[in-house]
């Protein structure tokens, strides 16, 4: 019986191949982007499950209470790391760590920029990194030791074994190779390429003075629980350690934030989880499905539609004894079959999609084949679509009368088309939202991108900061404005588009019970002449006098209050009336650029620094300004390799999530408005057939082409009307808790909404007007030569 309904299903598909192909492709089309969208969803949501622990690893956060709400951060300071391993017996492991950045590796003649991490002996123990050499538990215990990947092993020795081998470090220290790491998955939320002792960070001067201190918030401390330990109960033993160390200045409690949340919910509102990117993971499962079942519902209109077609069948098999559960079993094979020619289909799809997909998410995805879950995966896909596109039609064609199907008296009215209709709204309803988040996403990324930052970017670009150009700063300034390639130079504690340091401030009538955290810019002469920062009251810093002097921003300003800010003592790091504000600045966007401007101040310390920025003259051979930039690094640093960065493009990375949101949603929305159109276009097809005599009757009688153009298309244009006016507050709704995550944001855009409805009104009419004109501008003696 069941090769009969293959048999059946496959002579329907061949008789029908117009039709065939629209359920087919749209199916395949469908079930193709659904598939592209799981593989990201399940990239995302994969995140360091590669570690068998992972469930028992987490990271020491502080929730933190100043400036009217509660502040969630990750830095905590470097004591924490052994006060840990005994304040709680569930607690079985801490280990310390501190981003490192770039550092330059030397092998003989070979050197390259590798990105570094410091970390305690601990952390290979707790973190199931692959090591191809070595053993975990002692890599690390040498403080002159170091852990390459692979790949570093490969730029380094090529075939040889690094065991033992020495490597210099940022032209200084010599370690030796103790370990080899497999190179990470694309999935890790570590991406260091080197690993160094704790230990060996220690010998800076900086990090030798944090060793006791409960007052510097610059390390990463993280724990691994005992097996069966509940993370909540550890978070009440451990809350009040800041405040039993004397961290009484303002509300502080640590709290454990696991590894599994790291990746999909990294947002705080309040000190409690606000969401991530498991927001976008929800929203791309939802374009999923929102895809499928458009593909779903060609099939479902595509089959009750040309119901007439399959009647007689019905009845001929309804009249020798077939029963209904028999027939809702025939078309449900019917359409498992032409789904499962759709997923065939869309897995050619996905694979030649696949190598523009990856560079388009940064990602590493493929279809694993030779995976269990893959083939359960795909069987489930075809059973819930085949099931789902096929049950109403199934239903509904087994319920034919047999006696009236064979008399030919099966008619189709409104009872048939209204679920149809209501299909067809529902399409157009996905469709509509998904055009009208595509816009509202669009205007919000352009919107942040027009701000002013309040510097400017043209022309700027960042160095890397070593101890050479800290010995040569002067000589190095003074040789490149003699190039006449630059107009400018400075150093800072931060490339411009970052925040490395934030301390609070006292400033005279502040009240006592509010505390404000600032971001904190510590630099030397030209800071604001070099990035193009405007001063809007005061003067800049002049020379080594202003040391004990600061310039704060509008921001600040705005925030104290004062009648006079320029010429205030200030307090900061325990020092009362430590510098004088000497000028304000112009609010500048360093962090995030869809917060609004924070209070920040610039102090003048030449000795912190870790960028070094230049301002170019404006040249139309850049290139060339680029060269006498790097023969003057190259005469006073020519120990490392001369890399720089243009602050724009800098800027621009902070971008990189949106802009991937924005054109996948671009992308499956265009997928989504294809897949409805083929849908329609059957539809509006099967309509105008079915008239055919009804349009010769009115042709004879002296309609006109335009006419019946017109009457044709206004059926389907109020489905399309009716699915933008339910689509409309839908939208409203998502789209503004969508924009209530970004402080800088725009309103929403209400013509967004009318734009979206005409964009598919537009489309339908095109689509549904060529059948139309079609079935108008036929002979009438054709279709009516039978009357």
């Amino acid at each position: 019986m069941l090769k009969n309904y293959l048999l059946i299903a496959l002579r329907n598909i061949q008789r029908n191949t117009v039709y065939s192909f629209i359920n087919i492709f749209g199916l395949a089309v469908g079930i193709a982007s659904s598939i592209l969208i799981l593989l990201w969803v399940a990239d995302e949501t994969s995140f360091d499950a590669f570690h068998t622990n992972a469930d028992r690893l987490s990271q020491v956060w502080i929730n933190a209470t100043y400036d009217g709400k509660v502040n969630t951060f990750n830095s905590v300071p470097y004591p924490t790391y052994a006060e840990l391993k005994t304040t709680d017996s569930r607690i079985k492991n801490t280990a310390i760590a501190n981003w490192g950045g770039e550092s330059l590796l030397a092998v003989g003649e070979t050197r390259a920029n590798k990105f570094s991490f410091y970390a305690s002996e601990e952390f290979l123990t707790m973190f199931q990194f692959e090591l191809l050499k070595g053993d975990a538990s002692q890599v690390l215990k040498d403080p002159n030791s170091i852990v390459i990947n692979e790949s570093t092993a490969k730029t380094f020795f090529g075939d040889k074994d690094p065991i033992n081998q020495l490597i210099k470090v940022d032209n200084s220290s010599e370690l030796k190779v103790t370990g080899v790491l497999k190179d990470f998955p694309k999935n890790s939320s570590f991406d260091f390429e080197v690993l160094i002792p704790m230990k060996q960070m220690e010998n800076q001067d900086w990090v030798r003075n944090s060793l006791n201190n409960w007052g510097n918030y610059s390390f990463q401390v993280y724990v691994e629980l005992q097996p069966d330990v509940k993370k909540e109960d550890v978070d009440a033993a451990i809350k009040d350690v800041l405040v039993k160390k004397g961290q009484t200045d303002v509300p502080r409690e640590f709290f454990l934030h696991p590894l599994d949340k790291w990746r999909l919910y990294s947002n705080f509102e309040n000190g409690k989880i606000s969401g991530g990117m498991i927001d976008y993971v929800k929203g791309f499962s939802t374009i999923a499905i929102f895809v499928l079942v458009i593909a779903c519902i060609n099939f479902m209109n595509l089959a009750t539609a040309r119901s007439e077609r399959r009647a007689r069948e019905v009845g001929v098999r309804k009249s020798v004894g077939s029963k209904r559960r028999d027939l809702v079993f025939q078309f449900l094979v019917e359409s498992i079959l032409i789904t499962t020619i759709a997923f065939i289909i869309s897995i050619i799809i996905v694979e030649a999609a696949l190598p523009f997909y990856n560079d388009l998410t940064q990602k590493q995805l493929s279809l694993d084949f030779s995976s269990v879950n893959f083939w359960l995966g795909a069987i489930a896909i075809i059973l819930v679509t085949g099931v789902f596109a096929g049950s109403y039609p199934a239903l509904y064609l087994s319920s034919f009368n047999p006696v009236k199907v064979l008399k030919g008296k099966i008619q189709q009215g409104k009872s048939v088309a209204t679920p149809r209709k209501v299909l067809v709204v529902l399409q157009f309803f996905f469709s509509t939202l998904l055009i009208i988040g595509t816009i509202v996403i669009t205007e919000q990324i352009a919107f942040v991108k027009a701000r002013d930052l309040g510097y400017n970017q043209e022309n700027l670009i960042t160095v890397p900061y070593t101890t050479e150009i800290s010995q040569n700063f002067q000589t190095i300034r003074q040789e490149l404005v003699a190039t006449g390639a630059v107009s400018s130079i400075t150093k800072s504690n931060s490339p411009i588009t970052e925040i490395y340091s934030n301390n609070f401030l006292e400033w005279p009538g502040k009240p006592e019970e509010q505390k404000v955290l600032f971001i904190t810019i510590a630099t030397e002469l030209d800071y604001t002449k070099t990035m193009g920062i405007k001063i809007l009251e005061g003067r800049d810093f002049i020379d080594d006098r202003d040391s004990v002097s600061i310039l704060v921003n509008k921001a600040a300003a705005d925030l104290m209050g004062l009648k006079e800010t320029v010429g205030t003592k200030v307090s900061f790091w325990g020092e009362e009336n430590r510098a004088t504000i000497v000028g304000v600045i112009d609010n500048v966007t360093m962090g995030s650029p869809y917060r609004q401007p924070s209070p920040l101040f610039v102090t003048y310390i030449p000795d912190w620094a870790s960028a070094v920025t230049v301002r170019l003259e404006p040249t139309s051979d850049l290139q060339g300004a680029i060269a006498k930039v790097e023969s003057v690094f190259k005469k006073f640093n020519p120990a490392y390799p001369f890399e720089y960065t243009f602050v724009d493009e800098q800027f621009a990375k902070k971008f990189a999530t949106i802009n991937l949101i924005s054109t996948l949603s671009k992308l499956f929305a265009l997928l989504a408005i294809i897949i409805t159109g083929l849908g329609l276009f059957g539809l509006a097809s099967f309509t105008a057939e079915q008239r055919t005599k009804e349009i010769g009757i009115r042709k004879v009688l002296g309609a006109s082409v335009t006419g019946l153009v017109s009457l044709i298309s206004k059926e389907f244009s109020w489905l399309v009307i009716i699915a933008m006016l339910v689509s409309s507050p839908v939208a409203w709704y998502t789209l503004n808790s969508f924009l209530e995550r970004y402080p800088y944001r725009i309103e929403f855009p209400w013509w967004a909404l009318l734009l979206a409805g005409s964009i598919a009104l537009i489309f339908a009419l095109l689509i549904v007007s060529i059948q139309a004109f079609k079935a108008a501008t036929a002979n009438p003696s054709k279709s009516l030569r039978s009357e």
